[in-house]
């Protein structure tokens, strides 16, 4: 049976009341299908075998804290989970996060696929399992809201307020001159119109209205606005094909928008395509935005940790590539919106994951972008034509000698870097006598701005960062939104200054400037991994001066 007929016979029984009645082959079809979903969209962090990654992700093979609690577990998988649990004996402290919500049928099919793998034998969970659960989640969150924290103190001049409580996870903004909203983009693909003045929020699209969504991982990461008002969708799946699966990569764009914000003709702009990750790693396609020349920038993630090219590992799935990264993966585009036909620039190389990047007001370009699991800093790069940045041959400061991974492959002889700028802190982590390039580990740099002359007169010139927060067992680092003040030295390369603006903030992803406002988008509610709460959604506040 097809996964398609699969999810239409457990919809009928859902309807007349069978499940959990359900025959040994049905529970076998689950079986298979939770295995290919598996892969999608755990393997990532638990591996391909069920072992997880120890100290920070952990075994779902032989495990205790699984099969213990059927109810429980299917609670993490609607929910996601942080805080300290303690698994075969073990202390894991990590968060597991929720990019791609499942629906009943996956996560049925997931559940029962985990629970009779690599040792564990368990009954199968139902689809109707899930669903009750899911239901008294949600009425427990009616009868009891999960909070959101306080608002954080503002510099004096500010003033920060709630906007808006979002229904979904937000990862993108965007709007247009002179109307009261905002686009909100999910990573599922939904866009969300959002009153700056009433706080209303009002789902305008769905990603299965113009998107080509398959059974594959799913996920929209870029979202933009041009000066010809079109808004760009930015989409990335995963695509089954041998001998290997592609990262299918397409931008959407429409008509121009209107003052109603709704968009029309949403239809394909640019189709390109590369090996999905490597050892389950894909970045993917994701932040857009128009630069001065008037050229759309586009970053790319990497498609790998480190560069590793066992195409995942021994005894791992064959559907990954055994390489590394593409000509097209670890980089920036600049494409020409003036055409109906793009094609890509490779704008610039070795920038592992720049989930954003901005101009200053002399148009230099300087992207953020995040590091590998490897304990090196995050960068902060000066972006020119043409020039490659390290990865995955240099990470942060480290020397080009160094290797953070047995697999670091070594550069080639006649390969210039450019090196990533020194943080003089005293925020971000690093010092007067110990700068860093740039930001401390695991601290994920999100959304980034440039404060033009509309901001008060101490902020002229510096850049705003949002940083995410770590995900990895460690002391909690990043949260918060910092400034950045960038001056060349004496030998004509650019330093940082850094100071923290604004903390804590629950996972801020996306910074927009509108006029004398900035729209702070943060990803979900609880501050830190330490709280054990799930990763509901977050919410939207405005900074006014």
């Amino acid at each position: 049976m097809r996964p398609l007929a699969l999810v239409l016979v457990l919809l009928v029984a859902l309807l007349c009341g069978l499940i959990p009645n359900i025959s040994a082959a049905e529970d076998t079809t689950r079986r298979d299908w939770g295995a290919t979903l598996f892969q999608v969209h755990c393997a990532v962090c638990h591996e391909a075998n069920g072992q997880g990654i120890a100290p920070v992700f952990p075994p779902l093979a032989r495990s205790d804290y699984l099969m213990a609690d059927k109810t429980r577990s299917i609670q993490i998988v609607l929910q996601g989970l942080s805080g300290p649990i303690k698994v075969n004996g073990v202390e894991y402290n990590s968060v597991m996060n929720l990019f791609q919500p499942l629906n009943d049928e996956q996560a049925a099919a997931i559940l029962t696929y985990v629970r009779n793998a690599w040792g564990n034998s368990g009954e199968a969970v139902t689809p109707a399992e899930v669903a009750k659960v899911r239901a008294d989640i949600n009425a427990g969150t009616k009868q009891k809201p999960d909070p959101f924290a306080p608002l954080p103190a503002v510099p004096a001049g500010f003033r920060l307020r709630e906007v808006a409580q979002l229904p979904a996870n937000g990862v993108r903004l965007a709007t247009i001159p002179g109307v009261n909203w905002l686009l909100v983009l999910n990573e599922g693909g939904d866009l969300y119109r959002l009153d700056t003045l009433t706080g209303t929020v009002d789902r305008v699209v769905s990603a299965k209205d113009y998107a080509e969504v398959t059974a594959g991982s799913f996920a929209v990461l870029g979202l933009t606005v041009d000066s010809a008002r079109r808004l760009y969708v930015v989409t990335n799946q995963q695509f089954p094909q041998k001998p290997h699966h592609l990262n299918r990569v397409i931008i959407f764009r429409s008509a121009p928008l209107d003052a109603s914000g709704q968009p029309t003709e949403l239809k394909p702009w640019l189709r390109t395509s590369y090996p999905w990750g490597n050892n389950y790693y894909n970045h993917g396609v994701g932040h857009i935005a128009e630069g001065p020349d008037g050229f759309m920038y586009v970053s790319s993630g990497a498609r790998t940790d480190g560069g590793e090219t066992d195409g995942g590992g021994a005894g791992r799935s064959s559907i990954y590539w055994k390489g590394g990264e593409t000509d097209i993966t670890a980089a920036l585009w600049r494409v020409d919106p003036r055409s109906d036909a793009p094609t890509i620039e490779v704008f610039a190389r070795g920038i592992r994951n720049a989930w954003s990047f901005a101009w200053n007001d002399h148009g230099e370009l300087f992207s953020a972008s995040n590091g590998p699991d490897a304990n090196v800093p995050e960068e902060l790069d000066f972006v020119e034509r043409g020039k490659h940045y390290g990865f995955p041959y240099q990470f942060g400061d480290a020397p080009a000698t160094s290797k953070p991974y047995p697999y670091t492959p070594t550069a080639p002889a006649d390969l210039t870097f450019t090196p990533a700028i020194r943080n003089y802190g005293p925020a971000g982590g690093g010092t007067a006598d110990r700068p860093l390039a740039s930001f401390n580990n695991h601290s994920s740099p999100a959304g980034m701005i440039f404060c033009g002359s509309n901001w008060p007169a101490s902020y002229h010139g510096k850049f705003i960062l949002g940083r995410f927060g770590n995900f990895l067992g460690q002391p909690d680092v990043g949260f918060d939104l910092l400034t950045v003040e960038l001056q060349k030295n004496r030998d004509g390369l650019y330093e940082a200054r850094t100071e923290t603006f604004i903390a804590p903030l629950a996972r801020p992803i996306d910074l927009l400037q509108v006029g004398a406002k900035l729209y702070i988008l943060e990803y979900t509610r609880p501050i830190g991994t330490q709280t054990g709460r799930p990763m509901t959604p977050g919410r939207v506040l405005e900074l006014s001066w």
